[in-house]
């Protein structure tokens, strides 16, 4: 254990900065959901809805969430390894409790695209809660971005 502590230390920018990176992509799904899924029920106006290649482009973002989401873990429990913060935890739990809305999200999205039907996957309160659940990776988003350019910082 030791010495993947002291690997990942050694290391640190560079994997801060793969995961930011494959976080930095969650945003472009975010935008699909606020103004395609959210606006749309909730005020029936689609303010953009993915075609073809752009369609494609939204559903692997929103796949790159999953090595995304387990790099990001490492993150934060190497966090704990180094100094014990709250924060870490409650970073951990938002980040981890994105599986259930992963799942869902682009099950349904896929499905109804490939197959144009109304998948029901959840009852409506369960996917509203689900699509909160996504918009709580924002502030991890933030603080890993932060984590990678106070480590750039660093060695600079």
């Amino acid at each position: 254990m030791k010495r993947i502590l002291a690997w990942y230390k050694k290391h640190y920018t560079l994997n801060v900065g793969i995961a930011s990176f494959l976080f930095i992509w969650q945003l472009i799904h975010l935008y699909w959901l606020t103004t395609h899924v959210a606006f749309n029920k909730l005020f029936g106006i689609d303010l953009f809805n993915p075609k073809g290649i752009m369609q494609t482009f939204i559903v692997i973002a929103d796949y790159s969430e999953i090595p995304a989401l387990i790099l990001t873990s490492f993150v934060y429990i190497f966090g704990f390894f180094t100094k014990f913060s709250w924060k870490n935890i409650l970073f951990l739990f938002l980040l981890n409790s994105q599986w259930f809305h992963l799942f869902w999200i682009t099950d349904e999205f896929v499905i109804e695209q490939l197959t144009g039907s109304s998948a029901k996957i959840l009852p409506i309160w369960l996917a509203w809660f689900a699509i909160f659940i996504d918009y709580l990776e924002l502030p991890v988003i933030y603080d890993t971005l932060k984590k990678f350019f106070v480590s750039l910082r660093k060695k600079a």
